[in-house]
């Protein structure tokens, strides 16, 4: 950045810009200065992309499902798998945390964790979740890092989907067991138990599963580690039903390391489940945990390493979600059960009781214990993580992992601040702000709850952001008020004689585009309230095909209604699982249920529409998401979802004659990637959103092409969108990482071929709001709060500048490379270049991209330089004047100090405050941008201007007249303040030259009175400095200092932390500045042109060294 740049934030930042017309831009040929843009294959080059950067907003307040943890042995260096969110790592016992597996695409589902017992920086990740509850996503196989989770390589076992557990050979770690418990969602796959022993180069199947079963667990006997156990375990899940157990499972045992197998009886095969666990302290002590019909499941333990077993007693929790067993690491009749409550016992697993969850989230599926202190716990939960140092009777909970799964969100209208709010897997529903008007970010205090139990749709009313309608599971319906804190239940119900209502386990709710107390709600029927709930009507028969559930088939039959654990945690079937109301026609509503049909009413239900057949899409899939267009009243778009028939598939469609006919548009989707859910542009037609198992897509051409938009969002589930209206902003509801928002994506729509083919055009800027930022902590970011505090950023204040560059500007050295490359390529020889080449090189100024701000009148207000990158980039100007400190000066004080007290003249308020060293802020108006690029030493418009409004916030405690006002005056103090600064830093340069001056006369071997007429300038000069600086000898004893001229000048010009006016205090400071400041100014100009000229000649003509500032 050049000297008459402002001190302007140039940040890469989440691309935001509103439509205000496509700005005129000068095309021109790429020049030989210039790399070209990468032209990408879809409908946009990908450098168009690249500055869509998403923010992640978090919250870590209730953090999410904790699948495995794995302990160094530094005890400082834990890993833990996230059951939808990755693997996490933290160096500091959980001071902070990373997340380590974000650069493997495709997948985000983590089943197992586990370091190799002879090298704890091998990591190795079973992918796919080891549950089988009804959200769990699938993996691709397993995965090794041999640098702590640096660097990841797929070692195979891809068609696995869910990994149950990692086990080494004490003997050599490269020999290992991997229990592939195989798909869930459809029979084949790899399922079994794995070895290898080359560390997983190459596998082979020594205990091969079954169409419908797989590997759960495995032991290896430390003893003897030829001997294994491993347990299979026959299950299937589907939308409308669960199968949790079969004749395929039961527990088997190796004495030969896998080459041959028994099944072990004494524990009931055949069943469901089973868990397995070794004592650490007594190896031949092992556990097992059954799940089975009836009472046969229970608790079993062997003796003898598992060739005979006991049941101990009954005791078993449900396979779908627990059924993990862990073994004190010295007390082997200690045992821990993971279970809604975490489960112990202390006599053998005869009998259990709860460990104690008081300020505790429920729902737990991992355990470490200290093996030097097995009071020290770790505990994963559905809640996040958890630290006990007490046997669990108290905790300390992680509250800085954003691991949230949200299943739907919702957002208010309030610009720019606005609430989102959602409902989120076993952790309520609740809202928090998308941004906050302060300087330390989105911390979890700032998100409140509006509704227990697991949480799913949240709507806000869109003209009272305190009236939230907040659901949880199977149609727990909830106004929430959020001045008073109270919740009405307002769920509908059936009349006497009416069936049993059938609400999905994540039910459809909206509120009416055409009327904010309307609201309609789906069971197997679909309700509707015109008074916010309070009262309802049912508007449809039955809408769904009402299927038998008991005679639908799994696993290729129907099976017993005793079954293991059939149906457990399954939604009732038969139900609304998608509404919509079209913004255009009031009435026109499409309603799309679990059981794969749409249907429509254009009347407001009195009549509807089935359609029972989409092409290309199997009959019965779930319809994920219907939209009706805002653009055109017989135009509709669906996703649906058949991954729970293993079928993962992209399913988009789109009617344009009010549903009955259809056209795929899942074009390039990739192939393996549900959509789970469809958003449109409310101000583009044709542009949309698909948010998909594994990330974002856009398309600008209504769904015939797709490309990703990663926008640095980890892989991971996108299961709603919400866009804000006025913001433009895109909020993004992920499943295992919380929120994310792109902060106004509209430049999107003036992304078109002729903008991308100029050599540089600005991009639309939306308004920009002008406010002081708080600092409710006393300082930025954590504050004094510790590095484990956890809080998400906000977007910086200023105007978002975006601009595209069809191609970097490059310099002479970069094209010479450039071409040497090329040469080097192909064999060719490399010219050498010339050495007057090489020193132009040498001497170029790197070219640079520079963007010019001036307001309504043509002034310029702001420079500062842009990033040169081909593609989209994206600045954001403070909305401030340039400072006026010195430059490449130390200095005291500046615009927006302190003010300080005594001679010290103050604080520095330049960029080491916390408001940075700026000038002062602008007057809310219309202000215009243009690029200028400067190439080999020559400034050049490389755009036209564009014109974008900077705006005081609907609140603001300031007018427009004000910020005048307070403009007027500040930019009369900021510049007799760079007079005042620059004489400062005069006088202190001045001292420097005489200090030196002085040490230099003292090398004078001749006589001279140099020595004393030196000494007694820089008294003369000290006298003049401290009718600047003032006298700080009181100080030193702890005295007050008087108020010195300096420090004067910065209260009157302390405007860090107001946008109003002046007081009359800084005006009267300003005043006497202005009075006395001239003979202080005076009296130096004349010391400089006279004492110091004479003594500086005379030095010279004596023979003294050189010293700073003297000519020669």
């Amino acid at each position: 950045m050049r000297a008459s740049s402002s001190f302007a934030l140039l940040l890469a930042l989440p691309l935001a810009l509103a439509a205000q017309g496509r700005p005129g831009a000068r095309p021109a040929a790429a020049g030989p200065n210039t790399t070209q843009a990468d032209s990408g294959g879809g409908a946009l080059p990908n450098s168009a992309l690249s500055a869509f950067r998403f923010r992640a907003i978090g919250p870590a307040t209730y953090s999410g499902r904790i699948g495995d943890i794995a302990v160094a042995p530094d005890k400082k260096t834990w890993y833990v798998g996230v059951a939808s969110g990755g693997v996490w790592k933290t160096e500091n016992a959980g001071t902070t945390w990373a997340p380590i597996f974000d650069s493997q695409q495709d997948v985000y589902s983590v089943g197992t964790v586990v370091l190799d017992p002879k090298d704890p920086n091998t990591v190795w990740v079973g992918t796919g979740e080891n549950n089988a509850q009804r959200s769990v996503s699938y993996g691709n196989g397993i995965y090794k890092s041999e640098d702590g989770g640096r660097t990841w390589r797929n070692m195979g076992l891809k068609e696995s989907e869910h990994i149950g557990r990692i086990a080494f050979d004490p003997r050599d770690s490269k020999v290992m067991y991997v229990a592939a418990q195989g798909p869930l969602f459809s029979e084949g796959g790899e399922r079994g138990l794995y070895k290898t022993t080359d560390g997983g180069e190459t596998w082979t199947n020594i205990l091969k599963g079954t169409r419908w079963a797989g590997v759960n667990d495995v032991l290896v006997d430390p003893n003897n580690p030829d001997i294994l156990l491993a347990s299979t375990w026959q299950r299937h899940r589907h939308f409308f039903g669960y199968l949790a157990g079969g004749p395929e499972s039961g527990l088997h045992r190796s004495t030969d390391g896998g080459k041959t197998w028994k099944q072990v009886s004494g524990v009931p095969n055949g069943e469901g489940r089973i868990g397995l666990a070794r004592s650490p302290s007594h190896p031949h002590v092992v556990y097992a945990i059954a799940e089975a019909g009836g009472q046969r499941g229970g608790t079993f333990r062997s003796d003898d390493g598992g060739a005979s077993w006991r049941r101990q007693g009954s005791y078993a929790t449900i396979g779908l979600y627990y059924q993990e067993i862990f073994v004190d690491p010295v007390n082997p009749d200690r045992v821990y059960s993971m279970d809604v409550r975490t489960q112990v016992s202390n006599d053998a697993g005869r009998t259990f009781s709860a460990l104690g969850e008081d300020g505790k989230h429920v729902d737990n599926h991992a355990l470490w214990a200290d093996p030097d202190d097995p009071e020290h716990l770790l505990i994963g939960s559905d809640g996040g993580l958890y630290e006990s140092f007490d046997g669990g009777r108290t905790y300390k909970f992680f509250a800085n992992l954003p691991l949230a799964q949200f299943y739907k969100i919702d957002i208010s209208r309030e610009a720019p601040f606005y609430l989102v709010c959602g409902g989120t897997q076993d952790n309520y529903s609740f809202c928090g702000p998308t941004r906050t008007n302060n300087d330390n970010g989105i911390r979890n205090s700032d998100w409140f709850v509006t509704n227990g139990g697991d949480g799913f749709q949240s709507r806000v009313d869109p003209a009272d952001p305190n009236t939230i309608y907040a659901e949880s599971q199977n149609g727990g319906l909830t106004r929430f008020d959020r001045r008073t804190g109270e919740g009405v239940n307002i769920v509908p119900q059936p009349a006497p004689g009416e069936p049993a209502s059938r609400f999905n386990w994540d039910s459809p709710l909206i509120i009416s585009p055409h009327n904010r107390t309307r609201l309609y709600f789906g069971s197997q029927r679909l309700w509707r309230s015109n008074d916010r709930g309070d009262s309802w009507t049912a508007i449809s028969p039955d809408l769904t095909r009402n299927l038998s559930r008991p005679e639908l088939k799994m696993q290729g039959r129907v099976w017993s209604v005793d079954a293991v654990s059939r149906n457990t945690s399954t939604a009732f079937y038969g139900n609304l699982s998608a509404v919509d109301e079209s913004p255009r026609v009031e009435g026109l509503i499409y309603a799309g249920t679990d059981d794969g049909l749409i249907q429509v009413t254009e009347d407001g239900g009195a009549n509807w529409r089935r359609i029972d057949r989409l092409p290309g899409v199997p009959d019965t899939s779930y319809i994920a998401d219907i939209v009706a267009s805002a653009h055109d009243a017989n135009t509709v778009y669906a996703s649906v979802i058949n991954y729970q028939r293993g079928d993962f598939k992209p399913y988009v469609l789109r009617s344009t004659d009010r549903g009955r006919t259809w056209t795929s548009i899942a074009g390039n989707l990739p192939a393996r990637g549900s959509v789970h859910v469809i958003a449109e542009d409310p101000k583009m037609k044709g542009l949309l959103f698909a948010g998909t198992e594994f990330g974002l897509f856009v398309s600008i051409d209504d769904g015939a092409r797709w490309q990703a938009m990663r926008g640095g969002m980890p892989p991971i589930s996108i299961r709603d969108i919400a866009i804000h209206p006025e913001m433009d902003d895109l909020v993004v509801a992920t499943f295992g990482r919380g929120i994310f928002v792109l902060d106004d994506y509209s430049a999107l729509r003036a992304l078109t071929p002729e903008l991308l083919r100029a050599e540089a055009a600005l991009l639309p800027s939306r308004a920009a709001h002008l406010f002081m930022q708080d600092s409710p902590l006393g300082g930025n970011g954590v504050s004094f709060q510790g590095a484990s505090h956890y809080f998400a950023n906000n977007p910086p204040v200023g105007a978002a500048i975006t601009y595209h560059l069809r191609s970097q500007y490059r310099s002479a050295r970069q094209q010479r490379e450039q071409r040497e490359q090329g040469l080097n390529r192909s064999g060719a020889d490399v010219p050498f270049p010339g050495r007057e080449a090489l020193k132009a090189e040498q001497e170029e100024e790197a070219p640079s991209v520079e963007v010019e701000i001036t307001d309504a009148s043509g002034a310029v207000v702001s420079r500062f330089d842009g990033t040169n990158t081909a593609g989209t980039n994206r600045v954001v100007w403070n909305l401030r004047w340039p400072g006026v400190n010195p430059v490449g000066a130390q200095q005291q004080g500046g615009f927006g100090g302190g003010g300080g007290g005594g001679g010290g003249g103050g604080a520095a308020g330049g960029a080491n405050g916390p408001r940075g060293g700026n000038g002062p802020f602008v007057v809310p108006g219309t202000y215009r941008v243009q690029l200028f690029k400067r190439v080999a030493g020559q400034r050049t418009a490389i755009t036209q201007p564009s014109t974008f409004e900077v705006k005081l916030l609907p609140n603001a405690p300031v007018t427009v007249a004000d910020r005048e006002r307070a403009l007027q005056y500040q930019r009369r103090a900021q510049e007799l303040q760079r007079v005042v600064l620059g004489t400062n830093a005069v006088m202190a340069e001045v001292s420097t030259r005489l200090d030196a001056l002085q040490q230099a006369v003292e090398r004078i071997t001749k006589p001279t009175t140099l020595d004393a007429d030196v000494r007694a300038a820089i008294a003369r000069l000290r006298g003049i400095r401290e009718q600047l600086s003032g006298d700080n000898t009181p100080g030193r004893y702890s005295e007050p200092v008087a108020q010195s001229l300096l420090g004067r000048m910065n209260r009157a010009a302390s405007f860090g932390e107001t946008l109003g006016v002046p007081t009359q205090t800084q005006q009267q400071q300003l005043e006497i500045v202005a009075r006395e400041f001239p003979a202080i100014k005076q009296a130096l100009d004349a010391f400089f042109a006279n004492d110091l000229a004479r003594l500086e000649r005379e030095a010279e003509a004596q023979g003294a060294p050189w010293t700073p500032g003297r000519r020669m």
